[in-house]
């Protein structure tokens, strides 16, 4: 086998840390947050941030937190609380664990009881390994590994094993993924670009991974690195031994695809971040998609690229107002104030609890094109925990209004939903409409599943039931989940309504984040087929007033732990597939991305592999858009982790064109809310086998992802579009049209007789 020798662990530990002290620096453009200049055997006891740090394809660039940013209220107040979280324990973000740390490494004498010691540089060792200090970090883990042997601690020698295998693993990633990132980088299964040039990091980490399952056998998390190991090699199958091994056939996509490359490095969009997210929409009103991506870092601003030319994007974060606008967990596009230019809103603080007190930002967009906070303005500035939010006319008065999700249970960081005003400023409904304790919430969508007219609140929730909200004539909300059904997964994440049998009925699906050891379910999953938790779920509409539990029957009863999500129909044929962003905060859960093809609403094919979708990366905002204006919806994944040294770049998957018909419908509401969020289409095509109806509601987005508005049919095998049927929210009214052309893009306003072509002039009326 090609990995090292199994010889004694102390030997080969000790022999590997010469070799990976020598990456420790490979691929650190930037110095981690803590500071110290590279190559030093542990950082700075006081972190320093670098004045003008260069950023490299995979490590972004510090906001400076004094100096040339706008010295507005709100800018202000967000650099403060990046100040004070810097200094502190906050989880993710204080420094002060760090030095904690590492002082209470430094009393460490001959007195200190061994089990002390251990424990001590263990933690020292994970707090190491969090901001970027690998071999600092292996050099302790060596340490506390030689101490368990002498102790005969058992249970620490295989515990350090592990930790130094996923800390040279690291390494690698550094030393290739990202000091040598091409858009092969991470995909799994990995082959191509993605095998690592600079192979120390990965050939340790097998030698450790090997070592650790020889006493623990049915590790499957371990087995699971293993094999990723093998791959980052270019030796997988073979030298992986077959108990540990994922069988080949299980990486074999179940419907071919054309391969979806990844061009967000030529476009200029490689942008890096920690966890956050992302939108995809045409924000300055040209007729071109743009885009924008938050970062979870709080000394990250926005960055806004706007689509100058097709295929051109510059970024112009800063030069629209947005310089002071740092961190996020998630972000939104809405039209707050009903004057047809898209506004944004900033949620900030999520999984931090009492350190995620953190306002949020409604950011109006002006008619220059810049953006002015106006959070305080409309009443709904809050600091408390949260990455969720979602909008819609609740009461059909125009206007879109908006519900707030916050982390909390009972009187702490209470979830709140807001009446707009017709004005962009809002009022506290909350009580009058029925809302009581979400919980703590990570996910929460509007859509109408009965079919009353009026959009319905799907709430996600941690430890706890889902909600689904009846919307009773905008009147009061009233929860029917335990009624319908749908209270699961208990511990659920990002969620969405969407149509995927395309019968005009809203189905939903509700993704599951159980808090049990994720790598071992993943790799009992891919290695031999087992399904140890909680899984996400498929909701049918029955379109009898509920749902009908569909997960297994049409096939998406598999593991996988996603944090962003959404949906887009990849291949023309009408109907919507799936995406996963997967992930969660600890190095070892490199679990890949997931793509799930609807077979005509029939059942979901795996197709990760062949679309060359399944990053490995921590994934979170999923947008889905015809960005390129070529028909064909094209993705956009926001990638990075929630430590500070787990950054990533970006990652925008083009779409081959599949050379179906298409059709881009743009919906601009009069007496509907400007953006005409909530009008059903429906579309009937002709097609040799005959005639069907394609559906759709706009502004169908999930929890954390970021659609465009505009809503793009794939027209399958469509010779013609017999006609084209609009339902507006507000008016109730209904326009037909039987003129519509194929692979057109139109804009169609609320009362109007005729459509236009889909023009900047038509888009600004």
């Amino acid at each position: 086998m090609p990995h090292p020798s199994h010889r004694p662990v102390r030997s080969f530990a000790l022999g590997a840390f010469g070799a990976l002290a020598a990456l420790a620096t490979a691929g650190r453009a930037q110095e981690p947050v803590p500071g110290g200049a590279p190559g030093t055997s542990k950082p700075a006891t006081k972190p320093a941030t670098p004045e003008a740090p260069e950023e490299d394809c995979c490590h972004a660039p510090v906001a400076p937190l004094a100096g040339a940013l706008p010295m507005d209220r709100k800018s202000v107040k967000l650099r403060e609380i990046a100040d004070k979280l810097n200094r502190s324990h906050a989880p993710f973000f204080g420094e002060q664990a760090l030095r904690d740390g590492e002082a209470q490494v430094a009393k460490i004498d001959a007195s200190t009881a061994p089990a002390d010691e251990m424990q001590r540089r263990t933690r020292y060792g994970e707090l190491l390994t969090q901001y970027g200090w690998y071999a600092e970090a292996i050099e302790q883990y060596t340490r506390v590994h030689e101490l368990a042997e002498a102790s005969d601690d058992a249970r620490t020698v295989r515990q350090m094993l592990k930790e130094l295998g996923i800390a040279s693993m690291r390494l690698g990633e550094r030393a290739n993924c990202v000091k040598r990132h091409n858009a092969d980088s991470c995909l799994f299964p990995l082959k191509d670009g993605a095998i690592h040039v600079e192979r120390t990091g990965s050939e340790q980490a097998i030698g450790y991974f090997t070592e650790l399952l020889q006493s623990t056998p049915r590790d499957n998390g371990t087995a699971w690195l293993l094999n990723v190991a093998a791959m980052t090699l270019g030796t997988y199958p073979d030298a992986v031994p077959k108990r540990w091994r994922i069988p080949p056939e299980r990486l074999v996509s179940e419907h071919e695809l054309p391969r979806m490359p990844d061009r967000a490095r030529e476009l200029g969009l490689s942008g890096t971040n920690r966890a956050g997210g992302s939108v995809m929409d045409d924000l300055d009103g040209d007729g071109r998609l743009d885009l924008v991506v938050s970062s979870m870092d709080t000394r990250t601003r926005l960055r806004v690229w706007l689509q100058r030319e097709p295929g051109k994007f510059e970024e112009c974060g800063e030069a629209l107002g947005l310089g002071g606008q740092l961190g996020g967990l998630q972000l939104f596009h809405l039209d707050a104030d009903n004057d047809g230019r898209l506004d944004l809103l900033v949620q900030r603080g999520g999984w931090m609890g009492k350190s995620g007190e953190i306002p949020n930002s409604l950011l109006i967009q002006q008619k220059d094109g810049t953006f002015v906070d106006r959070t305080q303005e409309a009443g709904i500035e809050i600091a408390a925990p949260s990455q969720s939010a979602a909008f819609a006319d609740i009461d059909l008065d125009g206007d879109l209004d908006l519900f707030l999700g916050y982390e909390g249970a009972g009187d702490r960081y209470p979830s709140k939903l807001f009446r707009n005003r017709g004005d962009g400023t809002f009022e506290d409904a909350t009580q009058k409409l029925g809302i009581r304790s979400c919980g703590f919430v990570k996910g929460c969508v509007f859509g109408d599943y009965d079919r009353d007219g009026f959009p319905d609140l799907y709430v996600s929730t941690m430890n706890g039931p889902n909600r689904l909200y009846q919307n009773q004539r905008g009147e009061k909300f009233v929860d029917v989940a335990p009624a319908l059904g749908v209270t699961e997964p208990i511990d659920s994440f990002s969620s969405f309504f969407f149509d995927y049998d395309q019968d005009g009925w809203l189905d939903l699906y509700a993704s599951g984040y159980p808090n049990i050891d994720r790598v071992g379910a993943t790799g009992a999953y891919w290695i031999a087929g087992e399904k140890r938790c909680e899984l996400n779920k498929l909701y049918r509409n029955n379109r009898l007033g509920g749902f009908d539990d569909v997960t297994e029957e049409v096939g998406l009863d598999r593991v996988a732990f996603p944090m962003g999500s959404s949906f887009g129909d990849v291949d023309g044929d009408g109907y919507p597939e799936i995406y996963l962003a997967t992930g969660a905060p600890d190095y070892a859960t490199l679990f890949p991305n997931a793509m799930y093809r609807n077979d005509r609403g029939q059942r979901f094919q795996e197709v990760t592999s062949a679309t060359g979708t399944g990053h490995l990366q921590k994934g979170h905002g999923v947008s889905f858009g015809d960005l390129d204006g070529d028909g064909d919806e094209d993705l956009f994944v926001q990638t990075g982790g929630a430590y500070a040294d787990d950054t990533f770049v970006n990652a925008c998957y083009e779409n081959p064109r599949s050379g179906r018909h298409w059709l881009t419908v743009v919906t601009r509401g009069t007496t509907s809310n400007r953006s005409g969020l909530g009008a059903r289409l429906r579309l009937r095509i002709a097609e040799p086998s005959g005639e069907r109806d394609l559906y759709a509601v706009v502004g169908l987005c999930s929890s954390f992802g970021g659609n465009s508005f505009q809503e793009e049919f794939g027209l399958g095998d469509a010779t013609r579009i017999v006609e084209l049927e609009v339902e507006w929210p507000a008016s109730r009214t209904t326009q037909r049209f039987t003129d519509v052309p194929l692979d057109t893009r139109i804009v169609v306003v609320e009362g109007e007789a005729k459509m236009a072509p889909l023009t900047r002039s038509a888009l600004r009326e």
